[in-house]
């Protein structure tokens, strides 16, 4: 295949341009950066408290006490892109939760940018593969009170130059992956402008064309899968998500499930 421009390979490695393809930070958007902090999620829950005005990026070079979904640590080691955004967006919680399809879509936006050659999915409720492994996690956090949050925090990390190799869920990185790992900071950019983008079309028609798009990319669509709940395991063809995002598993003939909140493995 010949390169694309702005694309090339040097030492085995395929080569950004990052002039070629970095876009301009999205207008209105503020930008508070750390070189070490304990999670991008807390510093954005500290400024929701202390009245800090929305959108605003929140990056760190390095997190100290990173975490994932459901409390569990996540490694951010320099070189890997560690970042929040908070956003006020006005809409009921149940509203909100379908920003972290969003999110997901503008990270997979980004890692296709870095990795045109590679197969680029995004995974429910809120990973981002890369090859079939997880190059990316999604962690939304807002006020905890209230039909309408004050705030809402989305939390990225995206695998650049680094991944962990002992996940449930095998993991990959760009470096994994044989293509040259762009700065942090270039990353942020490339992120910041499609989820402004995304976040933008949410805004306007609502959830209807994030859902088209995100099924368009979905692993697994059509396929059994494992999905695991907070008390029980169970099996079936992922049919889907519904209006609210909720995953559709046909777990038999005539039988499918509607699942809110869970993980799944293929």
């Amino acid at each position: 295949m010949a390169a694309q421009p702005g694309r090339y390979r040097r030492d085995g490695l395929e080569i950004v341009d990052p002039v070629s393809t970095k876009p301009a930070w999205p207008e209105g958007y503020a930008l508070k950066h750390f070189d070490v902090i304990d999670s991008t999620n807390e510093e954005a829950r500290r400024m929701a408290a202390a009245g800090a005005k929305a959108p605003v990026w929140i990056a760190a070079d390095r997190q100290t006490a990173g975490r994932g979904r459901r409390g569990r640590a996540w490694d951010s080691p320099s070189g890997n892109l560690a970042a929040t955004v908070l956003i006020d967006p006005g809409k009921p919680v149940a509203q909100c939760a379908q920003l972290s399809f969003a999110a997901a879509l503008a990270v997979s936006d980004t890692v296709s940018v870095y990795a045109p050659h590679h197969d680029v999915q995004v995974k429910w409720p809120n990973d981002v593969l890369a090859d079939g492994r997880k190059i990316a996690g999604i962690l939304l956090e807002s006020a905890s009170s209230g039909a309408v949050p004050q705030w809402l925090a989305i939390g990225i990390g995206v695998n650049l130059a680094q991944h962990p190799t002992d996940t449930e869920f095998p993991a990959t990185s760009l470096s994994a992956l044989r293509v040259a790992a762009p700065s942090a900071r270039d990353a942020l950019t490339q992120l910041a402008a499609s989820f402004a983008k995304w976040y933008d079309i949410w805004r306007a028609k609502g959830f209807s064309p994030i859902r088209d798009t995100w099924l368009s990319r979905a692993a697994m669509l059509g396929s059994r899968i494992r999905a695991r709940l907070t008390n029980e395991e169970t099996t079936g063809v992922f049919e889907g998500i519904d209006d609210s995002g909720a995953l559709i598993l046909r777990e038999s003939a005539g039988k499918s499930r509607v699942i809110a909140a869970g993980e799944v493995f293929f």
